[in-house]
Protein backbone atom coordinates (compact mmCIF):
# COMPACT_ATOMS: atom_id res chain seq x y z
CA UNK A 1 0.00 0.00 0.00
CA UNK A 2 1.57 3.59 -1.00
CA UNK A 3 2.34 5.74 1.88
CA UNK A 4 -0.16 8.59 1.78
CA UNK A 5 1.68 12.24 2.00
CA UNK A 6 0.26 15.55 1.86
CA UNK A 7 2.04 15.56 -1.81
CA UNK A 8 -0.73 13.05 -3.20
CA UNK A 9 -4.52 13.67 -4.07
CA UNK A 10 -6.63 10.24 -4.27
CA UNK A 11 -7.56 9.89 -7.54
CA UNK A 12 -11.04 9.51 -6.89
CA UNK A 13 -11.01 12.85 -4.68
CA UNK A 14 -13.48 15.55 -6.24
CA UNK A 15 -14.74 19.06 -4.54
CA UNK A 16 -18.31 20.17 -5.66
CA UNK A 17 -17.54 17.75 -8.75
CA UNK A 18 -14.27 18.82 -9.94
CA UNK A 19 -10.81 17.02 -9.62
CA UNK A 20 -8.24 19.12 -9.19
CA UNK A 21 -4.29 17.57 -8.45
CA UNK A 22 -1.73 18.96 -6.26
CA UNK A 23 -0.74 21.29 -9.02
CA UNK A 24 -4.34 22.56 -9.60
CA UNK A 25 -5.06 23.44 -5.87
CA UNK A 26 -2.71 26.65 -5.46
CA UNK A 27 -4.93 27.94 -8.63
CA UNK A 28 -8.09 27.09 -7.44
CA UNK A 29 -6.92 28.61 -3.75
CA UNK A 30 -5.83 31.74 -5.03
CA UNK A 31 -9.12 31.72 -6.56
CA UNK A 32 -11.16 31.63 -3.51
CA UNK A 33 -9.54 33.81 -1.72
CA UNK A 34 -9.96 36.68 -4.67
CA UNK A 35 -12.99 35.78 -6.42
CA UNK A 36 -14.47 33.35 -3.66
CA UNK A 37 -17.58 34.56 -1.04
CA UNK A 38 -16.38 34.91 2.32
CA UNK A 39 -17.18 31.41 3.86
CA UNK A 40 -14.68 30.33 0.88
CA UNK A 41 -11.73 32.12 1.76
CA UNK A 42 -10.87 30.37 4.66
CA UNK A 43 -11.36 26.86 1.91
CA UNK A 44 -8.21 28.84 0.46
CA UNK A 45 -6.05 29.62 2.74
CA UNK A 46 -5.98 26.09 3.97
CA UNK A 47 -5.85 23.96 0.30
CA UNK A 48 -2.84 26.63 -0.02
CA UNK A 49 -1.20 25.70 3.78
CA UNK A 50 -1.76 21.98 2.66
CA UNK A 51 0.25 22.23 -0.80
CA UNK A 52 2.83 24.18 1.13
CA UNK A 53 6.09 21.93 1.77
CA UNK A 54 5.99 22.79 5.00
CA UNK A 55 5.56 19.35 7.13
CA UNK A 56 3.29 21.15 9.60
CA UNK A 57 0.37 23.81 10.08
CA UNK A 58 -0.62 26.28 12.04
CA UNK A 59 -4.21 26.04 13.98
CA UNK A 60 -6.63 27.95 16.29
CA UNK A 61 -8.57 26.18 19.07
CA UNK A 62 -12.00 27.26 19.05
CA UNK A 63 -12.03 29.20 22.47
CA UNK A 64 -15.07 27.47 23.40
CA UNK A 65 -13.35 27.04 26.87
CA UNK A 66 -10.73 29.91 27.52
CA UNK A 67 -8.65 31.74 25.43
CA UNK A 68 -8.17 30.69 21.61
CA UNK A 69 -4.35 29.76 20.85
CA UNK A 70 -2.59 29.08 18.20
CA UNK A 71 -1.16 25.69 17.80
CA UNK A 72 1.11 23.48 15.50
CA UNK A 73 -0.18 20.33 13.93
CA UNK A 74 2.02 17.63 11.66
CA UNK A 75 0.28 17.26 8.34
CA UNK A 76 1.55 13.72 8.68
CA UNK A 77 -0.77 13.52 11.83
CA UNK A 78 -3.93 14.96 10.16
CA UNK A 79 -3.61 11.95 7.11
CA UNK A 80 -3.57 9.52 10.29
CA UNK A 81 -6.89 11.21 12.21
CA UNK A 82 -8.18 10.91 8.58
CA UNK A 83 -7.58 7.26 7.91
CA UNK A 84 -9.07 6.40 11.14
CA UNK A 85 -11.86 8.19 11.07
CA UNK A 86 -11.92 6.68 7.25
CA UNK A 87 -11.77 3.03 8.76
CA UNK A 88 -13.84 3.37 11.41
CA UNK A 89 -16.95 4.35 9.18
CA UNK A 90 -15.88 2.30 6.73
CA UNK A 91 -15.53 5.02 4.24
CA UNK A 92 -14.54 4.05 0.33
CA UNK A 93 -12.92 6.38 -2.49
CA UNK A 94 -15.91 7.49 -4.01
CA UNK A 95 -18.28 7.99 -1.45
CA UNK A 96 -19.86 11.30 -0.87
CA UNK A 97 -19.41 13.75 1.35
CA UNK A 98 -20.66 17.43 2.54
CA UNK A 99 -18.82 20.00 4.33
CA UNK A 100 -21.14 22.64 5.93
CA UNK A 101 -18.50 23.51 8.81
CA UNK A 102 -16.49 26.70 8.65
CA UNK A 103 -12.84 25.63 6.97
CA UNK A 104 -11.94 28.22 9.62
CA UNK A 105 -12.19 25.37 12.39
CA UNK A 106 -10.30 22.17 12.86
CA UNK A 107 -13.92 20.03 11.72
CA UNK A 108 -14.14 21.79 8.61
CA UNK A 109 -10.26 21.27 7.57
CA UNK A 110 -10.66 17.71 8.74
CA UNK A 111 -13.27 16.93 6.54
CA UNK A 112 -11.21 17.95 3.65
CA UNK A 113 -8.12 16.33 4.61
CA UNK A 114 -10.71 13.07 4.80
CA UNK A 115 -11.42 13.95 1.05
CA UNK A 116 -8.13 14.37 -0.22
CA UNK A 117 -6.93 11.41 1.47
CA UNK A 118 -9.45 8.87 1.20
CA UNK A 119 -10.50 9.47 -2.17
CA UNK A 120 -14.08 11.60 -0.91
CA UNK A 121 -16.59 13.44 -3.60
CA UNK A 122 -16.64 16.52 -1.46
CA UNK A 123 -19.76 19.39 -2.09
CA UNK A 124 -19.04 22.42 0.27
CA UNK A 125 -21.94 24.45 0.83
CA UNK A 126 -22.15 27.40 3.11
CA UNK A 127 -22.11 26.89 6.87
CA UNK A 128 -25.52 27.74 7.99
CA UNK A 129 -27.79 25.81 10.74
CA UNK A 130 -30.20 24.80 7.63
CA UNK A 131 -27.26 23.22 5.90
CA UNK A 132 -29.82 21.01 3.39
CA UNK A 133 -32.21 23.35 2.96
CA UNK A 134 -30.75 24.05 -0.35
CA UNK A 135 -29.68 20.42 -1.60
CA UNK A 136 -31.50 17.18 -2.33
CA UNK A 137 -28.53 15.58 -2.60
CA UNK A 138 -27.45 12.34 -0.89
CA UNK A 139 -24.60 12.00 0.70
CA UNK A 140 -22.50 8.85 2.46
CA UNK A 141 -21.02 10.72 5.08
CA UNK A 142 -21.08 14.49 6.75
CA UNK A 143 -20.56 16.17 10.29
CA UNK A 144 -22.76 19.15 11.50
CA UNK A 145 -22.87 20.65 14.74
CA UNK A 146 -26.21 19.83 17.11
CA UNK A 147 -27.96 22.97 15.98
CA UNK A 148 -27.35 22.15 12.16
CA UNK A 149 -28.95 18.58 12.57
CA UNK A 150 -31.82 20.02 14.92
CA UNK A 151 -33.20 22.08 11.96
CA UNK A 152 -32.34 19.01 9.20
CA UNK A 153 -34.33 16.36 11.05
CA UNK A 154 -36.79 16.31 7.92
CA UNK A 155 -33.78 15.74 5.49
CA UNK A 156 -31.45 14.15 7.52
CA UNK A 157 -32.49 10.87 5.58
CA UNK A 158 -30.64 12.50 2.80
CA UNK A 159 -27.59 11.61 4.65
CA UNK A 160 -26.24 7.75 5.72
CA UNK A 161 -23.25 8.60 8.48
CA UNK A 162 -23.61 11.51 10.22
CA UNK A 163 -21.19 12.66 12.81
CA UNK A 164 -22.42 14.87 15.38
CA UNK A 165 -19.83 17.52 17.54
CA UNK A 166 -18.39 21.01 18.42
CA UNK A 167 -21.03 20.70 21.52
CA UNK A 168 -22.81 18.16 23.74
CA UNK A 169 -26.17 16.61 21.88
CA UNK A 170 -28.96 17.22 24.28
CA UNK A 171 -31.47 14.93 25.54
CA UNK A 172 -33.83 15.90 23.26
CA UNK A 173 -32.02 15.93 20.07
CA UNK A 174 -31.23 12.12 21.37
CA UNK A 175 -34.87 11.43 21.57
CA UNK A 176 -35.66 13.35 18.16
CA UNK A 177 -33.28 10.90 16.61
CA UNK A 178 -34.90 7.93 17.12
CA UNK A 179 -37.31 8.59 14.46
CA UNK A 180 -34.21 9.00 11.57
CA UNK A 181 -32.75 6.22 9.47
CA UNK A 182 -29.71 7.69 9.27
CA UNK A 183 -26.46 6.51 11.68
CA UNK A 184 -26.18 9.05 13.63
CA UNK A 185 -22.72 9.51 16.17
CA UNK A 186 -21.87 12.20 18.75
CA UNK A 187 -18.22 12.79 18.88
CA UNK A 188 -15.48 13.76 21.43
CA UNK A 189 -12.44 15.61 20.38
CA UNK A 190 -10.94 18.75 20.38
CA UNK A 191 -8.45 20.76 18.03
CA UNK A 192 -5.58 19.36 19.98
CA UNK A 193 -6.32 15.77 18.50
CA UNK A 194 -7.56 16.80 15.30
CA UNK A 195 -10.96 16.05 15.66
CA UNK A 196 -12.85 13.28 17.47
CA UNK A 197 -10.57 10.59 19.04
CA UNK A 198 -13.81 8.60 20.24
CA UNK A 199 -17.30 8.12 19.04
CA UNK A 200 -20.91 7.39 20.72
CA UNK A 201 -23.94 5.98 18.68
CA UNK A 202 -27.41 8.00 18.80
CA UNK A 203 -30.54 7.65 17.32
CA UNK A 204 -31.99 4.26 16.52
CA UNK A 205 -28.92 2.14 17.31
CA UNK A 206 -28.37 1.40 21.06
CA UNK A 207 -27.27 4.80 23.02
CA UNK A 208 -24.05 3.87 24.17
CA UNK A 209 -20.93 5.22 25.68
CA UNK A 210 -17.72 7.19 23.77
CA UNK A 211 -15.73 4.09 22.07
CA UNK A 212 -12.31 5.52 20.91
CA UNK A 213 -11.00 5.23 17.78
CA UNK A 214 -7.42 2.29 16.92
CA UNK A 215 -5.02 3.62 17.94
CA UNK A 216 -5.78 5.71 20.99
CA UNK A 217 -5.10 4.86 25.04
CA UNK A 218 -7.53 6.64 27.83
CA UNK A 219 -6.84 6.91 31.60
CA UNK A 220 -8.18 9.34 34.23
CA UNK A 221 -6.18 11.71 36.47
CA UNK A 222 -6.84 12.46 39.91
CA UNK A 223 -9.60 15.08 39.39
CA UNK A 224 -11.56 12.01 37.66
CA UNK A 225 -10.77 14.26 34.48
CA UNK A 226 -9.73 12.16 31.17
CA UNK A 227 -5.99 11.61 29.79
CA UNK A 228 -5.11 11.00 26.28
CA UNK A 229 -2.49 9.21 24.58
CA UNK A 230 -2.41 9.03 20.88
CA UNK A 231 0.66 8.83 19.69
CA UNK A 232 -0.21 8.90 15.89
CA UNK A 233 -1.93 12.02 16.40
CA UNK A 234 0.00 14.28 19.00
CA UNK A 235 3.59 13.58 20.29
CA UNK A 236 2.48 13.96 23.99
CA UNK A 237 -0.13 13.00 26.40
CA UNK A 238 -3.64 15.61 27.03
CA UNK A 239 -4.64 16.08 30.29
CA UNK A 240 -7.98 17.21 29.36
CA UNK A 241 -11.00 18.98 32.04
CA UNK A 242 -13.54 16.67 30.68
CA UNK A 243 -14.79 14.87 33.91
CA UNK A 244 -15.37 10.97 32.63
CA UNK A 245 -16.29 7.68 34.04
CA UNK A 246 -14.12 4.95 32.42
CA UNK A 247 -15.47 1.78 31.17
CA UNK A 248 -12.98 -0.55 30.26
CA UNK A 249 -10.03 0.09 28.34
CA UNK A 250 -11.38 1.79 25.25
CA UNK A 251 -14.97 3.27 26.50
CA UNK A 252 -15.67 6.57 28.48
CA UNK A 253 -19.18 8.22 29.96
CA UNK A 254 -18.57 11.81 29.90
CA UNK A 255 -19.75 13.89 32.70
CA UNK A 256 -19.12 16.98 32.35
CA UNK A 257 -16.17 19.94 31.94
CA UNK A 258 -14.24 20.13 35.61
CA UNK A 259 -13.49 23.34 35.20
CA UNK A 260 -16.98 24.64 35.09
CA UNK A 261 -18.20 23.09 37.86
CA UNK A 262 -20.45 25.49 40.23
CA UNK A 263 -19.96 25.65 44.11
CA UNK A 264 -23.12 26.93 45.51
CA UNK A 265 -23.74 26.57 49.02
CA UNK A 266 -20.91 23.82 49.17
CA UNK A 267 -23.26 21.99 46.29
CA UNK A 268 -21.28 20.91 43.64
CA UNK A 269 -23.21 21.71 40.02
CA UNK A 270 -22.00 19.86 37.00
CA UNK A 271 -23.50 22.22 34.19
CA UNK A 272 -23.68 19.95 31.58
CA UNK A 273 -25.75 17.00 33.87
CA UNK A 274 -27.88 20.36 34.72
CA UNK A 275 -28.57 21.61 31.09
CA UNK A 276 -29.36 17.88 29.88
CA UNK A 277 -32.00 17.65 32.33
CA UNK A 278 -33.64 20.92 31.14
CA UNK A 279 -33.06 20.62 27.66
CA UNK A 280 -36.45 18.38 27.60
CA UNK A 281 -38.03 21.86 28.12
CA UNK A 282 -35.78 24.96 26.63
CA UNK A 283 -35.64 24.60 22.40
CA UNK A 284 -33.38 27.66 21.82
CA UNK A 285 -29.95 27.66 22.70
CA UNK A 286 -29.03 27.88 26.32
CA UNK A 287 -27.09 27.29 29.14
CA UNK A 288 -26.37 27.14 33.13
CA UNK A 289 -23.42 28.59 34.84
CA UNK A 290 -22.31 30.36 38.22
CA UNK A 291 -22.55 33.93 39.26
CA UNK A 292 -20.98 35.60 42.23
CA UNK A 293 -22.83 35.50 45.15
CA UNK A 294 -22.52 36.84 48.56
CA UNK A 295 -24.05 33.86 50.52
CA UNK A 296 -23.67 30.99 48.53
CA UNK A 297 -20.69 31.74 46.74
CA UNK A 298 -21.45 31.38 43.49
CA UNK A 299 -25.65 31.18 42.00
CA UNK A 300 -26.89 29.27 39.76
CA UNK A 301 -28.53 30.87 36.99
CA UNK A 302 -29.87 30.24 33.57
CA UNK A 303 -29.12 32.21 30.07
CA UNK A 304 -31.65 31.34 27.20
CA UNK A 305 -31.22 32.69 23.51
CA UNK A 306 -34.65 33.67 22.88
CA UNK A 307 -36.58 36.79 24.38
CA UNK A 308 -40.05 35.40 24.21
CA UNK A 309 -39.59 32.82 26.68
CA UNK A 310 -41.61 34.10 30.22
CA UNK A 311 -38.45 33.53 32.88
CA UNK A 312 -41.95 33.08 35.32
CA UNK A 313 -43.33 30.54 33.72
CA UNK A 314 -40.53 28.68 32.28
CA UNK A 315 -39.04 28.36 36.34
CA UNK A 316 -42.41 26.93 37.47
CA UNK A 317 -41.95 24.26 34.44
CA UNK A 318 -38.57 23.87 36.06
CA UNK A 319 -39.57 23.18 39.03
CA UNK A 320 -42.27 20.44 37.59
CA UNK A 321 -39.64 18.57 36.51
CA UNK A 322 -39.24 15.12 38.24
CA UNK A 323 -35.55 14.50 37.37
CA UNK A 324 -34.61 18.25 39.26
CA UNK A 325 -32.93 18.53 42.09
CA UNK A 326 -33.71 21.00 44.97
CA UNK A 327 -29.98 22.88 43.77
CA UNK A 328 -30.15 22.44 40.08
CA UNK A 329 -33.19 25.00 39.79
CA UNK A 330 -31.54 28.22 38.82
CA UNK A 331 -31.55 31.16 41.16
CA UNK A 332 -32.17 33.74 37.77
CA UNK A 333 -33.19 33.33 34.73
CA UNK A 334 -31.87 34.83 31.32
CA UNK A 335 -33.33 35.53 28.43
CA UNK A 336 -31.33 37.86 25.65
CA UNK A 337 -30.91 37.97 22.09
CA UNK A 338 -28.02 36.47 21.14
CA UNK A 339 -25.39 34.93 22.63
CA UNK A 340 -22.13 35.69 22.06
CA UNK A 341 -20.06 32.73 19.92
CA UNK A 342 -16.16 31.71 18.97
CA UNK A 343 -15.32 32.15 16.09
CA UNK A 344 -16.19 28.67 14.65
CA UNK A 345 -19.82 29.13 15.87
CA UNK A 346 -19.25 27.64 19.14
CA UNK A 347 -20.92 29.65 22.18
CA UNK A 348 -19.04 31.81 24.52
CA UNK A 349 -20.15 31.31 27.91
CA UNK A 350 -17.58 33.50 29.21
CA UNK A 351 -18.56 36.62 27.12
CA UNK A 352 -21.69 36.35 26.91
CA UNK A 353 -21.64 36.55 31.00
CA UNK A 354 -19.45 39.48 30.93
CA UNK A 355 -22.05 40.69 28.36
CA UNK A 356 -24.70 40.25 30.88
CA UNK A 357 -23.02 42.09 33.65
CA UNK A 358 -22.37 44.76 31.55
CA UNK A 359 -26.04 45.34 30.57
Amino acid sequence: MTKLTWHNIHPHFRLNGTFYTVEDLPEIAHTLLKEGREFERPLGNFLLDWVSPQPHLEVFTSGSTGTPKKIVVQKTAMINSAVATGTYFNLHPGHTALLCLPCSGIAGKMMLVRALMLGLQLEYVKPSSTPLKHTQTFYDFAAMVPLQVQNSLEQLIQIKTLIVGGAPVSRSLKTDLYSVSTQVFETYGMTETLSHIAVKPLGQQMPGVFETLPGVKIAVDDRGCLVIQAPHLVKDKIITNDLVALIGDTRFRWLGRYDTIINSGGIKLVPEQVEEKLSSLIHSRFFVAGLPDEILGQQLVLLIENEQISPTQLLQDIKALPTIGLYEIPKKIFCVSAFAETRTGKIHRQKTLRQLNRS
